[in-house]
């Protein structure tokens, strides 16, 4: 009887965990951005439909993450490189503090604005799990690329989708 009792409150404990993971979208290519607002450290705000004005990125980070640590450098340069061309780019962190970043940023000497989000209410609209998440999306707001940590993604690998979006 102990045998079922432990066997029946481990499958509890396990079909928990998958609830949990299971939470969130799981977006595609060819989908389009869901709505969300997110406030970055400057102040301002954007917004899906202000994404959608334009070719966008979103990038999803901790930046306790190995793979994210690889790939911020590159999104710097990314941005460094498209903002002036009219390209969007939001940096959104998954669950973690403003006060945490921030201190990423100033180590790694990284200058772009990022929205420090200390849950992941606007991540579980994207994805539901797996980071850093990089959604290169044309103007309109569809999905046309997306990159996980399986490679991580280089600089040219995401100046590569950019320009095959605009030119």
């Amino acid at each position: 009887m102990r045998r079922v009792s432990a066997v029946i409150a481990v499958l509890t404990i396990l079909s928990g965990c998958i609830k949990e993971r299971q939470a969130g979208a799981d977006l595609k290519v060819g989908d389009f951005l869901p709505d969300f607002e997110v406030v970055m450290n400057d102040g301002t705000v954007v917004t899906d439909e202000q994404l959608k004005e334009s070719v966008s990125i979103i990038m999803f980070f901790h930046t306790s993450c190995p793979d994210c640590q690889q790939t911020l450098p590159h999104m710097q340069k990314v941005y460094d490189d498209y903002v002036s061309e009219g390209v969007r780019i939001a940096l959104i962190s998954r669950d973690e503090s403003r006060q945490s970043i921030e201190s990423f940023w100033q180590e790694k000497s990284l200058k772009m604005p990022y929205s420090a989000q200390n849950d992941r209410k606007v991540y579980e609209k994207f994805a539901r799990e797996r980071i850093p998440r990089v959604y290169v999306n044309e103007k309109g707001g569809t999905i046309r690329y997306i990159f996980t940590d399986n490679p991580n993604p280089s600089y040219e690998d995401i100046s590569s989708a950019i320009e095959q979006i605009i030119r």
